[in-house]
């Protein structure tokens, strides 16, 4: 009798201790799966900033064609693609995108354009006859010098949307991050509570206002740089004077202005930014 009343006792233990067991593996899987989620969409508003900031230094060097090039990064990698028409420029290029904040290392996709070593001018040689090349050499010289301002602005367009996509992106995944972690805490919960029933457990989900903040702060840093790279490629604004701060949606604008115009403009490009909910003027005329 004495000898089966220490064997059912033993067997509670064990389960016991199993249960225990199959409760700490569960909340430590929860644990690991809402840090995997923040990692990933760190490293996505990381990637993005780093892409928007080297397209700024592109665009701002006079010495490079920076609407000729695209930029994109991948866990702090970026690639640099397009042409450049010299060394010289490529050169630049290169070092100017591993002067960015982030940039882990650069890889060099850009090829050199021989035709633009004649200047800016497209020429293109065509015979009447294939056979004797050298009688009649017809040269058409093409001017497109007048669609340079439309390409830069383009450009400009193109990053600000880009921009915008990444942000809205970012926000997405983080919600979904945050749903995840939410209902897969729940369950582990409810499965601990079941598994240990005079145990009281209790889990408290504070995953979901950090993820919601690191939304925030891509979607300010978005927004500053589209700013910024508006102001860069706009003439008549002093764009390498102005400093952008955005902080929950509102720009920030200090620094010296030449003219009540420039000023004004400055201020109706950041209005007209997405994503701004409205404009601080801190500009002084000089």
């Amino acid at each position: 009798m004495l000898r089966s009343m220490t064997v059912v006792i033993c067997s509670v233990a064990i389960a016991v201790l199993t249960a225990g067991s199959v409760n700490a593996e569960t909340a430590q899987d929860a644990k690991d799966k809402a840090q995997a989620a923040a990692d990933k969409t760190g490293n996505a508003v990381t990637d993005a900033a780093i892409t928007t900031a080297v397209k700024t230094k592109l665009l701002a060097d006079k010495t490079v064609a920076g609407s000729k090039i695209d930029v994109d990064t991948n866990a702090g990698v970026v690639t640099l693609s397009g042409t450049v028409s010299s060394a010289a420029e490529r050169s630049t290029a290169v070092r100017l995108a591993r002067a960015a904040h982030g940039v882990k290392s650069v890889k060099d996709n850009l090829v050199l354009d021989t035709a633009a070593t004649t200047g800016r001018a497209d020429t293109t040689t065509t015979t009447k006859d294939a056979k004797d090349k050298d009688k009649d050499l017809k040269v058409v010289v093409k001017d497109d010098t007048k669609e340079t301002a439309g390409k830069v602005k383009d450009a400009t367009k193109k990053g600000a949307e880009k921009t915008a996509d990444a942000t809205k992106k970012g926000a997405e995944k983080t919600a979904e991050g945050a749903k995840k972690v939410g209902s897969e805490t729940k369950k582990a919960a409810g499965k601990t509570a079941d598994a240990v029933k005079d145990t009281k457990v209790e889990v408290k989900d504070d995953t979901t206002p950090k993820l919601e903040k690191a939304g925030d702060k891509t979607a300010d840093a978005a927004i500053t740089s589209a700013v910024k790279t508006k102001f860069l490629a706009d003439t008549t604004v002093g764009g390498l004077k102005i400093d952008v701060d955005t902080h929950n949606g509102v720009v920030t604008l200090t620094g010296p202005v030449k003219s009540a115009a420039e000023k004004a403009e400055a201020v109706r490009l950041a209005r007209t930014t997405t994503g701004v909910k409205s404009v601080v003027d801190k500009l002084t005329i000089q």
